[in-house]
C-alpha cells in the first residue's frame, strides 16, 4: 500500500491536479486529477467521505462533496457542491447562494447573446 510508503505518498499528493471551478443553476463543480498510482488504492464501488478524500491528499475548501464516479477515468475524482456554499463552514448562505446564482444567470444571458 502505498500508506506504508511517505515518500512515495508525498510525491503522489504534490501531483494531484485540480481543474477550475465550473457550475450550472445549482451546483458548482471541479474534478481532482488523481496519480494513477494513488488512485489504485482507492475503493472501486462506491464514493468516497470526505475524510477519505482529505486522507488521499485532496485539499480543497469546506463543503464538496465527491457525487460521481467516472468508471472509464477512476483516477478522476468529481466533486459538487451547492452555489452559495460558503467555503469555511461547508454550509449554504441563503445571500452567498442568492449572489452566485444571479451570477451564473448573468454569465448564461451573455453567452447567449454571442
Amino acid at each position: 500500500k502505498v500508506a506504508n510508503f511517505p515518500s512515495a505518498f508525498n510525491m503522489s499528493v504534490s501531483r494531484i491536479e485540480y481543474s477550475e471551478k465550473y457550475a450550472d443553476a445549482e451546483n458548482e463543480y471541479r474534478h481532482v486529477i488523481l496519480p494513477k498510482e494513488l488512485s489504485k488504492t482507492l475503493p472501486k464501488s462506491r464514493l468516497l467521505t470526505e475524510q477519505e478524500w482529505r486522507g488521499i491528499g485532496v485539499q480543497q475548501s469546506r463543503g464538496w462533496q465527491h457525487y460521481a464516479i467516472h468508471r472509464p477515468e477512476p483516477h478522476i475524482l468529481l466533486f459538487r457542491r451547492r452555489l452559495g456554499t460558503d467555503p469555511q463552514t461547508g454550509k449554504v448562505d441563503p445571500a452567498l447562494q442568492k449572489q452566485a446564482q444571479e451570477q451564473y444567470e448573468a454569465e448564461v444571458a451573455m453567452n447567449t447573446r454571442k
